[in-house]
């Protein structure tokens, strides 16, 4: 997520010390030679990096590097990042092909026409796992790619509103208040795409005993302005899969001109190999877009995310931009316009590399060790809150027992764990069941079961070492 930050003033620039007063001690300035034998002996390195205004002289290549390195250690381990659904492992070959790549503009055709035809075969590839209509000539499903899945679903709304507008319009009908329908635990992007494009967003609230959308809801809070309804294929809080095929099936049973758009951001390149037999995709008549994130179970590092239609009747003509001051005629429908072409690359690489059965093993394995971790947290006292064995992500959403009257809450347990390196977060669930706290493991294709096995053993000594304090010292200890 990208952060806002603000510009300091000129005073706070100035400031040159951390501590108020250290500024006016005199220390001998450092010599003025630049070629050292030694990052660390250069005057470089007894000066403050540069933080508020661009230096006025260079410095050399070497040290600049050794320099914004050693800033980046403060980061932490994405491997042990375990609140990310976003990639951390790639193969050395494909982060070769990355690097290669880092020079193109994905969005000059003209230039790099392979890169495109690269494009295209990754969205064929992606609409045929999503069971896209091809059948026929006539069957024409179209797609692109996009930065992520905020992007595309942003881009999914604005053709579900102009659409809807349109329709609007024809029947000489009041266009000027289109909604949409959507579970309370949607990620913060659609609230985003609601907001920025002015659309009414109508919840389908969460309770304490059920965390998808309510298919019978969801329907009943459809009019005539609804623009469609998301339903999500794992859910960012517990990766459940929500009922697509209730929700098409109860449209159809009431006539209802409605559409649906599935946010498989973190499930759609997972169901097809661990639940294949779910019926969430276009096989159901009323789902009309999908989108997918290429950067988190699709195995691609940051940031690609897929969109696909069912045909041209839902993505509006008058979206589609035609240019050609890049050197030849193409269409555009993004909300950006350059980007890097490495991850396009790298999602073809993917696919092509583990082909559906490299996928399906991957998958597997993640469900597995997710089984397994979910076995150990429940044997510790927890009570697991996702679901197991494939019928949801590999995640384990889980919190603590309030049967066993725990003088913490889970939020300490997310602080000890920090305190290994772990980044296990703590949250509170959707709006009108925000009560009930919880915590998340996200397994990913780099969380081995020799990894787990070490976060399972570092979660029960933050258990007892979270027993042996008073609520106080812990209070204190997370201030």
């Amino acid at each position: 997520m990208v952060h806002l930050t603000s510009i300091a003033s000129d005073a706070t620039a100035k400031r040159g010390s951390i501590v108020e007063g250290v500024e006016n001690i005199k220390m001998d300035e450092p010599a003025e030679d630049e070629v050292t034998a030694s990052v660390y002996g250069s005057r470089f390195a007894a000066q403050e990096l540069p933080q508020h205004e661009m230096p006025d002289h260079e410095m050399p290549k070497d040290v600049a590097y050794r320099l914004i390195r050693d800033d980046l250690t403060l980061d932490g381990n994405p491997m042990l990042n375990l609140a990310s659904f976003v990639t951390t492992y790639m193969e050395e070959e494909v982060e070769k092909l990355m690097a290669e790549a880092l020079p193109k503009n994905f969005i000059d055709y003209e230039e790099y026409p392979q890169t495109a035809e690269i494009q295209n075969r990754c969205v064929s590839m992606i609409a045929r796992m999503f069971n896209a209509p091809t059948h026929s000539d006539d069957a024409d499903a179209m797609g692109t790619s996009t930065v992520g899945s905020s992007e595309a679903i942003m881009l999914a709304v604005l053709a579900m509103k102009r659409r809807w507008q349109n329709k609007r319009k024809a029947e000489g009908k009041d266009f000027s208040k289109p909604n949409m329908v959507m579970n309370s635990a949607v990620q913060v992007c659609w609230e985003k795409a609601a907001r920025y494009f002015e659309v009414e967003e109508r919840y389908a609230y969460c309770t304490p005993e059920r965390y998808v959308i309510d298919p019978d809801e969801a329907v009943s809070l459809v009019d005539e302005n609804t623009i469609g309804i998301c339903a999500i294929i794992g859910t960012t809080y517990t990766g459940e899969y929500e009922d697509v095929k209730a929700i098409n099936d109860r449209l159809v049973e009431k006539d209802i001109d409605c559409p649906i758009h599935v946010d498989a951001a973190s499930g759609g390149f997972v169901v097809p190999f661990v639940l294949p037999e779910l019926t969430w995709d276009f096989r159901l008549e009323k789902v009309v877009s999908i989108n997918v994130s290429g950067h988190k179970y699709g195995l691609v590092y940051p940031g690609v995310g897929w969109v696909v239609w069912r045909s041209p009747e839902y993505l509006p003509k008058e979206l589609v931009f035609n240019i050609n001051y890049l050197g030849a005629d193409q269409a555009s429908f993004t909300l950006n316009f350059s980007k890097g072409a490495s991850q396009v690359i790298g999602q073809y690489y993917q696919m092509i590399r583990l082909g559906k059965r490299g996928y399906r093993s991957i998958m597997m394995n993640l469900t597995r060790t997710a089984d397994y971790l979910a076995a150990n947290l429940k044997q510790l006292g927890f009570i697991i809150l996702s679901k197991g064995r494939g019928q949801g992500l590999p995640l384990v959403a889980f919190r603590l027992d309030p049967k066993l009257g725990h003088h913490y809450d889970e939020f300490a347990v997310a602080h000890q764990l920090r305190e290994r390196g772990w980044v296990v977060p703590a949250y509170t669930m959707a709006p009108h069941s925000e009560n009930l706290k919880l915590m998340r493991v996200v397994v990913r294709e780099d969380f081995s079961r020799s990894r787990c096995d070490a976060l399972v053993k570092d979660i029960k000594l933050a258990i007892e070492t979270l027993n042996g304090m008073d609520k106080k010292s812990i209070d204190d200890h997370q201030a």
